[in-house]
Order: structure tokens, then sequence, then C-alpha cells
């Protein structure tokens, strides 16, 4: 079989919920990071009083940090958008937790709603942006902490030669 879907390429460990073990107080791996977004995300007394929403920027907040990692709420209101980026050399979990946000990708396009998660490894460019006409609010692990977010050229914005 010839795809280009990623799950069928490395697989997905958030298709296979019984191999996610309970978070530790410090996660180490993959798995404990996706079970620390999870059980932050199921446990909304943690975070949706802290929740703020910003006209002119996306919002966001430290809720966490930990032995080389932390954890960012952020809010979307519609429109509002991340850029092309990456995330240096951070890993990441992604958790949508509130209505919907689109990650636009080399591969594609994907709409995310309450409940989606995203792995990235360092290096990954994608742009997220809620699309939607509902705010958006998700939960972002990072490790290392984010130290950097290096900006990409969006795809449509690239110089192109002319020729007469």
């Amino acid at each position: 079989m010839n795809s280009d879907n990623d799950l069928q390429i490395a697989g997905d460990i958030l298709e296979v919920p019984h191999l996610l073990q309970p978070p530790r107080e410090h996660p180490v791996t993959v798995a404990e990071f996706v079970g620390l977004a999870r059980s932050i995300a199921a446990d909304r007394a943690q975070w949706a009083d802290l929740v703020r929403f910003d006209a002119t920027t996306r919002w966001y907040h430290r809720l966490r940090t930990g032995p080389g990692y932390e954890v960012w709420l952020l809010s979307w209101l519609p429109g509002q958008g991340s850029g092309r980026h990456d995330h240096g050399p951070s890993s990441g979990v992604l958790t949508v937790l509130e209505g919907t946000l689109t990650e636009h990708t080399a591969r594609g396009t994907r709409a995310l709603g309450a409940g989606a998660q995203r792995v990235f490894a360092p290096g990954y460019v994608h742009e997220v942006v809620n699309d939607a006409l509902e705010p958006a609010v998700s939960l972002h692990v990072y490790h290392p902490g984010l130290t950097e977010m290096p900006m990409h050229t969006s795809p449509h914005c690239e110089a192109r030669a002319v020729t007469a």
C-alpha cells in the first residue's frame, strides 16, 4: 500500500490509548507527555478560569513547568493564527481543548476539534489557525521548554519569478 498518511507510515501513539500510562509527576517519554496533556485537558478546573481572549493577538499563559518541559494554554479568536513556524529543538504535544483549529503542513490541511491531539518532533513545520466562527482553546506541551519559534515564509507569500 502506497500512502502519504503518516498514521500508516509510522503509526500513531494516540490511536492506541491502552499503551498510554498515567503521567508521572514529571514526564520523560512522548507517551507520558501525551498523558500529561490529556490529564490537564480532562481537568477543566486546572485551566478554564485562566482563559482570556485578546482581539489583537493570540493569548497565551504558561500553565506549568517541570524539569525540561513546559505547558502553555492558548486562546484563539476566529481568524487568529500562528504563522508558519517550527519549534526549534523542542518536541511538542498540541491538544485542542475547545473549538476547532486548522493545522496546515506540507502534507496538507487537517481540522482539529476538541480532544484532538498532534505530536510533533523538532523541526516540524506547521501553521495553526482558527478558521471557525467560534473561539478555540488549546494546550501545548514542549520538551525541552520552548526557547525558539523560527518563522517560515508561507508558500503563498514566496516570491515567484516572472518571465516576460
